[in-house]
């Protein structure tokens, strides 16, 4: 029969190979993480993108939102969306309550999809709220997207 090692060289062990096993950073770690983020700026026009947003709210047969998301970079932008929803439209009370959404009520296909947006394009989305009871409201714009989630806020009165 032969002796058996004692409990805590066998922890020791154990821990010895867990560690050597680990997962390890890339590089030469701490030195190649500094010097990756020094890099100095690639030299040319600037090419992040850059999207604007407005919302508007006009009282007529209803309430109406008119959101406008727009690329004001100068190179195109992906839009990426989780599913078929682009964007969403919630109305809340002068207590911050939501009163009124847009999707409400609303199927979605579960498809992913994509929106090109080149200089200047312009995504347009108008919706209606046509039971607005009177009273001040916040209308709250957002775009569903992954990559570029946007929300635009509106402050609105129906009399």
């Amino acid at each position: 029969m032969s002796p058996r090692p004692p409990l805590a060289f066998a922890l020791a062990g154990t821990a010895a190979l867990i560690f050597a096993c680990g997962p390890r950073p890339r590089g030469d770690g701490i030195a190649a993480s500094a010097a990756h983020r020094a890099r100095p700026a690639e030299s040319g026009a600037t090419k992040s993108p850059s999207l604007s947003s407005s919302l508007d709210v006009r009282i007529a047969g209803g309430v109406r939102f008119d959101f406008r998301v727009a690329n004001a970079g100068r190179g195109k932008v992906e839009v990426r969306f989780p599913n078929g929803q682009t964007h969403d439209i919630a109305v809340l009370d002068s207590l911050g309550q939501e009163v009124w959404r847009w999707s409400a009520g609303r199927l979605f296909t579960q498809a992913l999809q994509n929106r090109v947006l080149h200089t200047n394009d312009t995504l347009a989305f108008d919706e209606r709220w046509s039971a607005a009871p009177p009273g001040r409201y916040v209308a709250v714009a957002t775009l569903a997207s992954r990559n570029f989630p946007i929300e635009q806020r509106a402050e609105f009165v129906v009399p």
